[in-house]
């Protein structure tokens, strides 16, 4: 029996009571619980989950199977066979029907039990603090009692009254509708205020807009204000892309089948053949010709894709996502953390005085076109006053925090680390400093670009410090700091020392501060700073990801242009682009000369061009739009709060599962658990393989049916025999698909996926090549089939030993067919036998058990059949092995042509 939990925070009296009450009566402390307090609070309380609605009745997905217009048609035929009594058909196609109904139900279980496993992968995990630590842990272990840290993009993980504020406002939207952020405070609140004005709460499931908080969990699972309304917030995602598109391809099959069949039955009734037996005719036919399978390959391809994708990192949150990869053809991605490593470290510190060179065992000056009298020309030492101040200034505006069990390992973001960390080692501060209470501290938010903490000195003077980008700091100075004192500051210095550092691949931050007079008060919020002295500036260096430059050369391969999209400085933006590789031919689009475009000249400006610096998260929604109104299909990547909306817009979404933010987690279609840009290539890769698994299966399962429906037809015409009995058809179609074009879906590709140009959307299922092939080989198996018959018969044989040798070669054609549909352009030998195992033991068995139908006397005498010799099966192996000649002489042809005339190919152009 599951204990009680607590009572929903919205009313349980929380928000009307005192900080330091609600401590007591959780038996919470402001420094956290231990772990052993958190594993008997989960136990008593349980995990810190939301019930979701659970899968559809199995009886509701094993019903959806029949719901297809092409299995209506069969059921309609079985029913009318079974009126005429003829239940061995009637029993047959119920028989079919059902075996696919099984298969496609399992696999769809399946596929929906890997893909929740999977998204469950994704799920947030928050920083609390746990032993007078901070950890970061998922969110469903949290208890009551824990004390949870929050910061801007965070989604909060359980009902929390707030007992710290920074700044702090939460969209709250979810849970009252309003659409403005609401605003935090600590003060008790009335006992009947309705939950939109509980502003001393943070409900479960709402977003930090921004600012800073630390709360203590009142309510967690289902006993949350969310837990309360959980069924209003789960939706059900609708059909995929391609789910319509073969549904739009089973209703014109289901036509144009059922418009043959009336042909054949007219034709045969006229020709002098009775009108029951060419009843029972078209429906074997019916039968052999309709792909009923295709659902089910894609369910199992999509499921596949899926599973494969969280082998290389990248989790899948919307199933559309998997297909849509594969015509993706522009990438826009950040660049620190996704194609660099995250991992800053300071190499330079710039000052007026000079330059102290990390990156050398000795300083070493950088060259700057500044003015003599003012050029940094010599090289400094850690112990420089002005170092120091630069060090302290962004050491002391700085939420890192420090690990209790290694002093040199720092939490939080990679800037804030490396600042801290270069500070405290080169003793330009302390730790104790650091670890001061500030008397007002507001953090970074990237509207701001900066960074202030108001601190107060041993001496009781009160300091001003601020950190940010060399533009925002520089506009709010007055003052440049120098050897003698303040100085007049000149612009042109500073951004000339600020390219200079960016030309070396360098992320650069400034720091600055004021000293605040004594009768000088600052309102609370702090106001925007005023008045600084330019202390200098520090620049990281972060090293490109491993593999990032061969991905992104991958890419160009496949057609798919890699586009940087950052708010760092231009010129370290376009140094880090030229070390991997991206497109520098043309300047990098900066935010403020987006300003002056208008959507037309963007689109046009962005041609080309392969890095986009100093943009707003506005501005990237901005390049979004404009690339997606020259047709291209984009993937963009994210890990901000307000990224959201350029990951919303895009065709695919990218979220950072490790330094991203939960609101762009939510937004994205795809979480990638290692924020490394090569697995987004690699996605790409495994979206295409998707894709062309379910093509594949398609083109097999349209040249069969085609196949039967040519040689039944034109054996009509020929007023031959009747060339397969009802049942043989029957059994034809658990032969010749059966379980192998499920197994096609196991294809894992042709290993040229990335030296491909992207799909286009609106291509079909099929392409140009693969319709040209499906009829030319449903065509040759139609011929070779209804020869063998012919020819059979003239030697004197029975109509049933002919009927039993038209059917096997049917089976073999079938059997060769199969495997030529593992590659769309690769040769069959260039691909490793053992590379789809399902369908090598698939096709197999499918001989086997037509074999065995063949010699068992009860199998023998239902289908019809009579036992074949060795010759005999020799000659449709023999026969059967063209149709792979056939497919391989027309992909050489092609590869040919290609290679002859690269225009004649009906590929899409490389971009």
């Amino acid at each position: 029996m599951t204990a009680p939990r607590l009572a929903p925070a919205a009313d349980a009296g929380w928000h009307r009571t005192e900080i330091a009450a609600v401590l007591q009566r959780l038996g919470a402390r402001a420094g956290g619980l231990s772990d052993a307090e958190a594993v008997e609070r989960r136990g008593r309380y349980g995990r810190n989950e939301v019930p979701v609605a659970g899968p559809a009745p199995w009886w509701l997905l094993l019903l959806r199977h029949f719901a297809s217009p092409l299995t209506a048609i069969l059921l309609v035929a079985a029913v009318i066979t079974a009126l005429q009594r003829h239940w061995i058909d009637s029993t047959a196609i119920l028989v079919i029907l059902s075996i696919n109904a099984a298969l496609g139900f399992v696999q769809e279980r399946k596929a929906e039990a890997d893909v929740r496993a999977l998204q469950s992968l994704s799920a947030p995990s928050c920083r609390a603090l746990r032993d007078g630590g901070e950890r970061t842990i998922p969110g469903v272990d949290l208890v009551p009692g824990d004390i949870v840290l929050l910061e801007s993009g965070e989604r909060v993980p359980a009902d929390l009254r707030l007992i710290s504020i920074n700044a702090l406002e939460i969209d709250e939207s979810m849970l009252t509708g309003e659409s403005f952020a609401s605003t935090k405070q600590l003060d008790p609140i009335a006992l009947d205020a309705p939950v939109a004005d509980r502003t001393n709460l943070a409900f479960s499931g709402t977003f930090v807009a921004s600012g800073r908080g630390r709360g203590v969990v009142v309510a967690t699972g289902s006993s949350t204000a969310l837990g309360e309304i959980s069924a209003l917030v789960q939706t059900s995602a609708g059909t995929t892309p391609l789910q319509r598109i073969l549904r739009r391809l089973e209703h014109v099959i289901g036509l144009v089948v059922l418009a043959a069949l009336v042909f054949v039955v007219i034709a045969g009734v006229l020709l002098g053949n009775d009108l029951e037996t060419m009843f029972r005719t078209a429906v074997g036919l019916a039968v052999a010709t309709i792909p009923e399978s295709l659902p089910i390959v894609l369910t199992v391809a999509l499921s596949l894709g899926v599973s494969r994708m969280a082998r290389r990192n990248a989790i899948v949150r919307t199933l559309p996502s998997v297909e849509t990869l594969g015509s993706t053809s522009v990438i826009g991605s950040d660049k620190t953390g996704t194609l660099t490593q995250n991992r800053l470290t300071v190499e330079r510190v710039w000052t007026s005085a000079g330059v102290l060179d990390l990156m050398e065992s000795v300083a070493v000056a950088v060259a700057d076109p500044a003015p003599a009298d003012l050029s940094p020309s010599t090289a400094l030492d850690p112990a420089h006053p002005l170092v120091r101040a630069v060090l302290r200034a962004g050491a002391l505006t700085n939420e890192a925090t420090v690990s209790a069990h290694d002093a040199d390992e720092y939490f939080g973001d990679a800037v804030d680390a490396a600042m801290a960390r270069a500070a405290v080692a080169l003793a330009a501060v302390t730790a104790e400093e650091r670890a001061a209470e500030p008397l007002a501290h507001e953090p970074y938010e990237p509207h701001r670009r900066y960074s202030q903490t108001l601190r107060v000195r041993p001496d009781g003077v009160r300091v001003l410090f601020v950190k940010g980008s060399p533009e925002a700091v520089l506009q709010a100075s007055a003052a440049l700091a120098g050897d003698s004192g303040e100085m007049p500051i000149d612009a042109t210095v500073i951004h000339a020392a600020n390219e200079e550092l960016g030309r070396v691949g360098l992320r650069v931050i400034a720091t600055g501060m004021r000293v605040l007079g004594p009768e000088e008060r600052l309102e609370h919020p702090l106001p925007p700073p005023s008045g600084l002295t330019f202390l200098g500036m520090e620049g990281m260096d972060d090293p490109p990801r491993e593999g990032v430059a061969e991905a992104i050369r991958e890419c160009r391969a496949a057609g798919i242009r890699v586009m940087m999209i950052t708010g760092d400085h231009p010129v370290t933006a376009t140094a880090i682009a030229e070390r991997l590789g991206l497109s520098t031919a043309r300047p990098a689009l900066t935010g403020a000369e987006l300003a002056h475009l208008d959507d037309a000249m963007l689109a046009a400006r962005l041609e080309g061009t392969g890095v986009a610096a100093r943009v707003t998260p506005q501005d990237k929604l901005r390049i979004v739009t404009a690339l997606q109104s020259r047709g291209e299909v984009v993937a963009v990547t994210g890990d901000g709060i307000n990224d959201a909306p350029a990951l919303r817009a895009a065709a695919i979404g990218v979220a950072m599962g490790r330094s991203g933010t939960d609101v762009a987690r939510e937004a994205a279609d795809i979480v990638l658990t290692d924020d490394d840009f090569t697995t987004i290539v690699g996605a790409v890769r495994e979206g295409r393989v998707t894709f062309a698994a379910v093509r594949k299966t398609t083109y097999f399962l349209l040249s069969t049916g085609a196949a039967a429906l040519i040689a039944v037809t034109l054996s009509v015409f020929a007023q031959t025999p009747l060339l397969f009995l009802p049942v043989q058809m029957l059994w034809l179609n658990v032969i010749t698909n059966g379980t192998q074009d499920i197994a096609l879906a196991f294809e894992p590709g042709e290993g040229d996926e990335l030296r491909r140009p992207p799909r286009s959307p609106d291509e079909g299922v099929l392409s140009r090549t693969l319709w040209f092939r499906a009829g030319i080989t449903g065509a040759w198996m139609a011929l070779a089939v209804l020869l063998t018959f012919i020819l059979d018969l003239r030697t004197g044989v029975s109509e049933e030993h002919a009927r039993t040798m038209a059917l096997t070669m049917f089976v073999m054609l079938s059997f060769f067919q199969v495997f030529s549909s593992r590659a769309e352009y690769t040769s069959l030998f260039a691909l490793r036998l053992l590379a789809n195992k399902p369908l090598l033991f698939t096709s197999f068995a499918a001989l086997a058990l037509h074999a065995g139908a063949m010699t068992w006397p009860v199998s023998a005498a239902v289908l019809g059949f009579v036992p074949l010799t060795v010759a005999d099966w020799a000659i449709c192996a023999v026969v059967g092995s063209t149709v792979l000649v056939i497919v391989e002489a027309e992909k050489a042809v092609r590869r040919w042509s290609r290679r002859r005339s690269p225009q004649l190919s009906d590929r899409p152009p490389v971009r």
